[in-house]
């Protein structure tokens, strides 16, 4: 690891694991064999599984879990707060305690294009891909194709 990469001692990491430069990781899980790009954020509570491709410039934020064999392309952004807030309503900051996390399953197989963003509160099933750019909305079916703003259906992945 070189200096500007930061990886906090609750990061449990698989065997194998390679993570490139000026990459932060904390309180988070990656699984054996992965590969986690250059200037990649990984917050305290995801998960990423086996085998899993994490392309540059994308944030997995707290409440992602990620399956195996899952691909994740260039600048790739999850969100996990659909009411997001700096203050409450009182003026004061908001803290943890202000707000709930609305987790994301990416499940085994999927591919996620380079540029997509992913709102919380959905899946992406197993083998399906999510086109570059995309604004994800709605959870995507197992083994379909969807892209777009928002993204809907394309058609059916090919086995």
């Amino acid at each position: 690891m070189d200096a500007y990469t930061r990886i906090a001692p609750d990061v449990e990491l698989g065997v194998d694991v390679k993570i490139f430069a000026f990459v932060n990781l904390y309180g988070c899980r990656i699984g054996d064999r992965t590969k986690v790009g250059t200037f990649v954020e990984v917050q305290k509570g995801a998960t990423i599984g086996a085998d899993c491709k994490i392309s540059s410039h994308s944030f997995v934020c707290e409440g992602v879990h990620i399956g195996d064999r899952v691909f994740i392309g260039h600048s790739v952004t999850f969100i996990n707060d659909k009411f997001p807030r700096a203050a409450n309503p009182d003026g004061s900051m908001q803290t943890d305690d202000d707000w709930e996390v609305i987790e994301t399953h990416v499940d085994d197989s999927a591919t996620i294009g380079s540029g997509a963003t992913l709102l919380g509160g959905i899946t992406i099933g197993a083998g399906a891909i999510v086109g570059a750019g995309s604004l994800v909305t709605k959870s995507v079916p197992p083994g379909e194709i969807w892209a777009g703003n928002p993204a809907r259906l394309i058609r059916k992945a090919e086995a």
